[in-house]
């Protein structure tokens, strides 16, 4: 899970990746904050599209970015639309039940040496505890978003210096395995990847390019 304020670097972590490593599900199917774009980039906000295309991706690595906007066009979708016979409490169900279904599919449907990273926007209680931010009360109170994942790496921005927290200030909901990371790593999602790879002993990412070239 990668998390963070508008404009703190969540889309700028992907720059060092190869055009062809990634599997970029752009779900507002916006431009990068860079020159580049990748080979292997799927505009949806459609569930089952999504899946469709994580299945058939040729990639070791998938990027959702900004799977909030799942939750927020679904609202937006189905609020000004709603079926008949349907309520908005439905509504938050939906919205809550998809989420949840795809974090389970990537979890356990992909083979393990799979990663698929979740990047969505940070938000700050009245207590001042930075959250992720969601749609209804539904995913927070009954599936805890972070909860269903081993990492949450937030985007900071001090001066020009933009990098990840990796463990949480007691404040937030950063953290990652013990030694995997220093508290505070470079913007770089891609030296992500390979220290999770590393840690866990899962095989190393190689474009379909690369792997071609040394075949």
């Amino acid at each position: 899970m990668i998390y963070g304020k508008s404009g703190s670097g969540k889309s700028r972590s992907l720059k060092n990746f190869a055009l062809d490593e990634i599997c970029l599900i752009n779900v507002l199917g916006k431009r990068l904050p860079f020159r580049s774009s990748f080979k292997y980039t799927v505009n949806t906000d459609n569930y089952q599209t999504l899946v469709n295309a994580l299945q058939k991706m040729p990639t070791k690595i998938a990027v959702i970015d900004d799977a909030g906007y799942l939750l927020t066009n679904t609202f937006m979708k189905g609020h000004s639309a709603p079926k008949a016979g349907s309520s908005t409490f439905d509504l938050y169900n939906d919205i809550a039940d998809n989420f949840w279904r795809l974090l389970r599919f990537s979890q356990n449907k992909l083979p393990e040496d799979v990663i698929v990273y979740i990047v969505m926007h940070e938000t700050t209680t009245d207590l001042g505890e930075v959250k992720l931010k969601t749609i209804g009360k539904l995913l927070d109170e009954k599936s805890c978003i972070e909860g269903m994942v081993t990492i949450c790496l937030r985007c900071m921005v001090e001066g020009d210096r933009h990098f990840f927290r990796t463990q949480s200030n007691g404040m937030d909901i950063s953290k990652s395995p013990e030694e995997m990371f220093d508290l505070e790593i470079e913007n770089d999602l891609k030296f992500v990847d390979q220290q999770i790879r590393e840690y866990w002993g899962l095989l190393p990412t190689t474009s379909p390019k690369e792997a071609t070239d040394n075949g």
